[in-house]
């Protein structure tokens, strides 16, 4: 074979190879990352949106982190995260310069262990039990036993959710020698492995423990979205200023049909609206 038509296959070769890269480098194979960062309520949620988007965007990567809904706040404000979450609306000094999407709305089951006989509480007696005014099951239709009341961290959404609507303020006090955990899971699992406990958690994540109704409504789907569970409180998705570029493309997906869709498949009400701009 012709050692000038070899050179010249080699040189074509190179020179295809060569613009091929030149052209990955600077399109659309470039990977693009987002971190999201805050409530242990919204992240299983989160979770699924993420895996879900980066199927069909694979050059987005999408890295999610629990913490808080008030690590999530501070986390966005800092620029240390791209997305923030939280499960309680924002004060006006929390989200000055914030934009505010709601993605959907979740109902917060006053949860139990399967064990206990109590299937059901009014709103009255749930504030009589985390205040420390009543302490003992039979003092509501249960066993004669102590009541070990499991609550949330400071900072947590769920846990000021639970002060403002059962208490009756976001800075009320819960009964001394209640038992604080970090997160969504940790208080479902202190609940399903006591007896006597008594806890809060997002209904989305309901799993090992029994939900009770509240003044004769259970939490669900429907009971949320039309307002007789009145222990209900938001998902929210945070952006410093204006969302753009990839973040704007995953959180405008987030809130079209195919994330509302996956939002209602994990138990939570879609409401897919931006709460505020800051433009």
């Amino acid at each position: 074979m012709d050692m000038k038509y070899i050179i010249g296959i080699i040189v074509a070769i190179i020179v295809i190879v060569g613009a091929y890269l030149v052209l990955a480098g600077s399109g659309g194979g470039q990977e693009e990352t987002i971190t999201i960062v805050g409530s242990t309520s919204v992240q299983p949620v989160a979770e699924k949106l993420a895996t879900e988007y980066m199927k069909s965007h694979s050059n987005v990567k999408i890295t999610v982190q629990g913490g808080g809904s008030s690590v999530g706040i501070k986390s966005v404000e800092d620029g240390t995260a791209d997305i923030g979450t939280s499960s309680k609306n924002l004060k006006a000094n929390e989200s000055e310069g914030l934009t505010q999407w709601q993605i959907g709305l979740d109902g917060i089951a006053i949860a139990v262990n399967k064990e206990n006989n109590v299937s059901g509480l009014t709103l009255e007696q749930v504030k009589g039990i985390f205040d420390g005014s009543i302490t003992n099951w039979n003092e509501v239709g249960g066993a004669d036993a102590n009541i070990n009341v499991v609550i949330r961290e400071e900072g947590s959404g769920t846990r000021d959710a639970v002060a403002e609507i059962v208490l009756g303020d976001k800075k009320a006090e819960f009964v001394d020698g209640a038992i604080v955990q970090s997160s969504t899971e940790a208080v479902q699992q202190a609940v399903a492995q006591d007896p006597d406990a008594i806890g809060f958690i997002s209904f989305a994540s309901l799993s090992d423990t029994k939900a009770l109704e509240i003044n004769g409504v259970a939490p669900s789907e429907e009971t949320v979205k039309d307002g007789t569970y009145v222990i209900q409180r938001p998902f929210l998705f945070l952006i410093k200023g204006d969302a753009t570029g990839a973040i704007k493309e995953f959180i405008d997906w987030v809130n079209g049909s195919e994330g509302q869709a996956i939002i209602e498949s994990e138990k939570v009400v879609p409401t897919g609206v931006q709460v505020n701009s800051t433009s």
